[in-house]
């Protein structure tokens, strides 16, 4: 089943306010964190203690990170002051969300977009969550960006709104532009022209023009590393966001090559 329809019988009987502090908050990063330390013990202490359920865990984990895509797109489609239906529309396009399943999502949707609370309170609550798991950020904030980019453009109010979420996650001026420039040349590479519109390479690897041939290689290498399926995966990504993880992947290969051809570098 994919991540979308466990999502109904999670939310059903809560606000989302409450929903998201009490799942996030108290279960999502608490259980994964204990289980990595007694994961860590049991190995070893070798005591031969039932194994805790780590698929369990990875669950909830991918229920709390596409519930706060979900809510953080909604608070996303009325920072004009309205919701636009392409929006909606493109939300459930952009996440391949089927017909068995959006009826999982729109509750908690349509839940969050009439919700009085502000988008400042759903994002820190999420960043107290995941505030340790930058990558995982990163993705959700790449979410955001699909979403505002439906129409085929990021506007200002739009802009700003994904830059104070991105602080409140932590991320400062520099590493905020790094990960709009990743985004964008994601974007454009999926269209088969990867820098057509003026996105620096060397910003999609988080470096300046300055940068020695040797940093731009480890850049390079510890974004592969970090980016790679299977870490993202290991960290509870929802498939549908490790897909589109490998859609950067590809964005950042692509971009350290055209940087490895004008200076020579070998990968």
């Amino acid at each position: 089943m994919a991540v979308w329809g466990k999502l109904i019988g999670a939310a059903l009987g809560f606000a989302i306010g409450q929903w998201i502090g009490a799942l996030l908050g108290g279960i999502a990063g608490h259980a994964f964190d204990q289980w990595r330390t007694e994961v860590r013990e049991r190995r070893i202490r070798s005591s031969g203690q039932e194994p805790i359920d780590l698929d369990s865990l990875l669950d909830t984990r991918r229920v709390a990170f596409s519930t706060a895509i979900i809510v953080l797109a909604a608070k996303l489609a009325k920072v004009d002051g309205r919701v636009n239906m392409d929006e909606i529309q493109a939300f459930r396009r952009i996440f391949d969300i089927s017909d068995d399943d959006v009826g999982s999502v729109a509750a908690i949707y349509n839940e969050a977009k009439q919700s009085p609370e502000g988008f400042e309170a759903s994002a820190r609550q999420v960043a107290a969550v995941f505030g340790t798991e930058r990558v995982v950020l990163e993705e959700l904030l790449c979410g955001l960006f699909e979403v505002a980019i439906a129409d085929g453009a990021v506007d200002e109010n739009e802009l700003r709104f994904l830059r104070e979420v991105g602080s409140i996650f932590g991320f400062g001026p520099f590493q905020f532009d790094t990960i709009s420039a990743r985004y964008m040349f994601t974007w454009q590479t999926r269209r088969s022209r990867p820098g057509g519109t003026g996105v620096d390479q060397y910003a999609v690897l988080g470096l300046t023009r300055s940068a020695a041939d040797e940093q731009v290689k480890q850049a390079w290498l510890a974004l592969v590393r970090e980016h790679h399926p299977d870490r993202l995966v290991a960290r509870g990504l929802p498939q549908e966001f490790v897909d589109k993880a490998n859609q950067r992947l590809a964005a950042i290969n692509a971009a350290y090559d055209q940087v490895a051809s004008e200076r020579g570098l070998r990968r």
